[in-house]
């Protein structure tokens, strides 16, 4: 079980990544390839430790990122 500080530190630990792009997003996710679906929403509960986002437009808002289409 978790102590309350535990769950404290994992809910903060949490972040969402949604997609405002019209195509779809690759990043890794401890190493693997994930696709992020246009206009999606993924969680990802420990963090970004094991999170590599490419480079693009983006909007970060507390544990909120959104992914933009590319500033041309």
């Amino acid at each position: 079980m978790f102590t309350s500080k535990e769950k404290e530190i994992t809910m903060n630990n949490q972040i969402t990544i949604r997609s405002d792009r019209k195509d779809d997003y690759k990043f890794q996710y401890k190493g693997e390839d994930v696709i992020l679906k246009a206009g999606s929403i993924i969680s990802i509960a420990d963090g970004l430790a094991e999170v590599v986002l490419p480079t693009c437009a983006m909007k970060i808002v507390k544990n909120l990122i959104v992914i933009k289409d590319d500033v041309k």
